[in-house]
């Protein structure tokens, strides 16, 4: 899947979020699932992918992650919830 996105993982139901934007989602989250990613999503162990969005543009991707990292996580959880509500790895059915 080439094409940009913003995306969340977590490490569970209700766990410790991540929210991140790339040029291709397929190849980031597999980077961040192999552990290729150092940092946050590492340590907390953030693997599974729970929500994207696709985007027209690199640019527009960073927006919106600009602005959803501004939002309260209640925010993020209620997002989750309305299309993923078992907050299963979305990440087998990308394209």
């Amino acid at each position: 899947m080439r094409q940009s996105a913003v995306y969340i993982l977590a490490s569970g139901r209700n766990g410790t979020l991540y929210l991140g934007a790339t040029t291709d989602l397929r190849k980031r989250i597999w980077q961040h699932r192999e552990g290729l990613v150092d940092g946050f999503t590492s340590k907390y162990r953030v693997h599974r992918l729970v929500w994207y969005q696709l985007c027209d543009s690199l640019e527009g991707a960073f927006a919106t992650e600009l602005r959803m990292k501004a939002w309260k996580r209640a925010w993020k959880v209620q997002l989750i919830e309305e299309t993923n509500p078992n907050w299963r790895d979305l990440y087998r059915e990308l394209d």
